[in-house]
């Protein structure tokens, strides 16, 4: 039995597949909504709808970048509550029985088969979306560079000070064009150098397999909740990355024979 229901909204959504950008988006946290078949997992509306259950603000901002560089974009039809896209499949966090503080009932005790269904129904179509955009672009010999558009909480704890940060694992080269432009644009900005996450293998997907393992520019770009929660925020951080982006666009194919840093 299928995960998602034929009346359902798809598991993927691709924006502007012929975008004729360099950069590639992704919004791997971009919707709360789940699957009907899985209910509510035992969270009420409001829990599903802060951070537990997506990157607020981040899909927004992601379709304003999209359209201001004329970029491909790719999102998520479904919550990281019921599978993180973001996740390799299998982890703890992958299918999450705790997020943050907070239980989910829907996900505790799952056997083997409902969570190949997450995978199969929302994990895979999702990814298999991503892969396809990259192949036929590479096939066609255009270039390519990921930007992966995440949003966190203003406090974890404590307060966290950054208003974006810019995170990467192993490969540094496009995240250092953001972090000098957006310091030499926007001196006010608290900017984080992989703060408040680094990418790890185990933390995250898309930019170990798609930059990485590819050997593609990319970069994943977290803002500050509190600056993206409305149409005004999303407005501005949109075109603030639209501005850094075209500031260093026509660099990228000599930062891309440069090696990994």
């Amino acid at each position: 039995m299928s995960l998602l229901e034929p009346d359902e909204p798809p598991a993927v959504e691709i924006v502007n597949p012929q975008g004729t950008s360099e950069a590639v988006l992704i919004c791997d946290h971009a919707s709360a909504r789940l699957p009907r078949r899985l209910g509510d997992l035992g969270l009420s509306e409001a829990q599903r709808l802060e951070h537990i259950g997506w990157d607020i603000g981040a899909a927004a901002v992601a379709r304003r970048l999209s359209l201001a560089i004329d970029a491909p974009l790719v999102l998520t039809g479904y919550s990281r509550l019921a599978i993180d896209c973001n996740r390799p499949p299998g982890v703890p966090t992958s299918i999450p029985v705790l997020t943050g503080s907070v239980e989910v009932p829907g996900n505790r005790d799952l056997s083997e088969a409902d969570k190949a269904a997450r995978v199969t129904g929302l994990f895979e179509p999702y990814h298999a979306a991503i892969a396809a955009l990259l192949d036929g672009r590479a096939a066609a010999g255009k270039a390519s560079a990921v930007l992966a558009i995440h949003s966190f909480t203003p406090h974890l704890g404590d307060a966290r000070p950054w208003n974006i940060g810019v995170t990467y694992g192993r490969d540094r080269r496009l995240a250092g064009c953001f972090l000098e432009t957006l310091q030499a644009f926007w001196p006010g900005i608290v900017v984080g150098d992989n703060q408040p996450y680094a990418v790890t293998d185990s933390g995250d997907y898309a930019m170990p397999v798609y930059g990485e393992r590819r050997g593609l520019l990319h970069v994943l770009i977290e803002l500050r909740q509190d600056g993206v929660t409305d149409a005004t925020g999303q407005i501005r951080w949109a075109d603030r990355l639209a501005a850094c982006w075209r500031q260093f666009a026509g660099d990228l194919p000599a930062l891309a024979l440069q090696p990994v840093s």
